[in-house]
């Protein structure tokens, strides 16, 4: 999809119209038929929105993906809609009325920070994109909040906003950039935008080294229905240095404490997996002190306890085995309990769980989790199942 106008014809939103919800394979029987009474080129651009707008609902409302426009690199890259909604919330709880949004693409965040009721400058370089963000703001009725500006946001002047938000580019045509110098504009420009700014958040990969945080911001990440999403760098919140871990739905958030590491000790009866937003914020410490326990080993992120402590911040498992790595003794095990339903996890194992699953062959009524990792820098096996709390009397 190349030109957004032909769509937005009453002939192309007829079109659109029509093709609603078409299945893959029923595509080249429906473009077919309509190549009949219209042109071929906007035949196959309805269609690529329809299938564009289906795997959008995974990120937007459905109301909301059947309306808007988007491109490849706009689904692929926008924000989660909750994530997005999240973070309006916190600009408004900073008192913000009005953001630039530099790196706006489709508009995902600017649509969020629009029904918070905030003012928004949204900019992008790519003639497309931004015709795609400035169509998603009429297709939701936001024209009114929302200004779509087709320009460097290197040259923008932010000076009039209460706030800067910059979602750089982290993919090019050769995947995905690590590094952050490399990001389009570059980390350290977005940086210098938000030193300008009384507030701003900076949208990154949640890989991003704890070292190239700046002193001044406070470090969020954020995760949706237990996948991590990403990164946050934050200014003028009042909470320099801070670093947290946001857990969606809620939003639930565990706050760093600056803890020591936690002790190393043996397996307990509950072994306790951090969501991937704590531990990417270097938050297993907090969750440890939590749950009354400790390491099973000092490179793993696996908190082991005696006792059960309900914690949004981890899923509690039960373990009734651990075993030295060893696939015999694991299958005559799983043999034994009657086990079919394998569920496996790993940390700090080279083995994939597709490959052990093929070769202990789990047959049975029964399901069970097998964690594969190290104790105390041994490989281990680790069989259980999800903590359940006791009944009560």
């Amino acid at each position: 999809m190349n030109d957004l106008a032909p769509l937005l014809t009453p002939e192309g939103r007829a079109l659109l119209e029509e093709v609603r919800g078409t299945a893959p394979a029923d595509e080249l029987a429906v473009a077919t038929r309509l190549r009949r009474d219209h042109p071929a080129d906007l035949v196959s651009a309805a269609l690529g929105q329809a299938r564009l707008r289906q795997r959008a609902a995974a990120k937007f409302a459905a109301a909301d993906a059947e309306r808007m426009f988007f491109t490849p690199n706009g689904v692929e890259q926008s924000t989660r809609a909750s994530v997005a909604a999240y973070r309006a919330r916190r600009l408004t709880d900073l008192g913000v009325t009005s953001v630039a949004d530099l790196c706006c693409g489709i508009g995902g965040d600017a649509i969020a920070l629009a029904r918070a009721g905030i003012r928004v400058l949204a900019v992008d370089r790519d003639p497309l994109t931004a015709a795609v963000a400035r169509a998603n703001a009429e297709a939701l009725g936001l024209t009114d909040l929302m200004e779509v500006r087709e320009a460097d946001v290197t040259e923008v002047d932010t000076a009039g906003y209460d706030a800067v938000f910059v979602d750089p580019a982290r993919r090019s045509g050769r995947g995905r950039i690590f590094d952050p110098e490399a990001y389009s504009p570059p980390l350290s420009w977005a940086v210098a935008a938000a030193r300008r700014a009384p507030h701003a958040a900076l949208k990154i990969a949640p890989g991003i080294p704890h070292e190239a945080v700046p002193p001044e911001a406070e470090a969020e990440w954020i995760s949706d229905g237990g996948d991590v999403k990403e990164a946050v760098l934050w200014f003028g919140t009042g909470a320099p240095g801070a670093v947290r871990a946001t857990l969606l739905p809620g939003p639930r958030t565990l706050l760093g404490q600056g803890l020591p590491d936690p002790e190393v000790r043996p397996v307990g009866r509950y072994l306790y997996e951090p969501d991937g937003a704590v531990i990417r914020a270097h938050l297993v410490a907090e969750v440890a002190e939590e749950v009354a326990g400790g390491l099973i080993d000092a490179t793993i992120a696996y908190v082991t306890a005696d006792e059960l402590h309900p914690t949004p911040y981890a899923t509690p498992y039960e373990i009734t085995d651990q075993l030295p790595f060893n696939l015999k003794k694991l299958k005559a095990l799983l043999r034994e309990r009657e086990v079919g339903t394998l569920t496996v996890k790993k940390r700090g194992s080279a083995v994939e769980p597709e490959e052990l699953r093929r070769k202990v062959k789990p047959q049975g009524p029964n399901a069970a989790t097998v964690f594969l990792t190290r104790v105390a820098g041994a490989p281990t096996m680790l069989v259980g199942g999800p903590a359940r709390p006791p009944e009560g009397p």
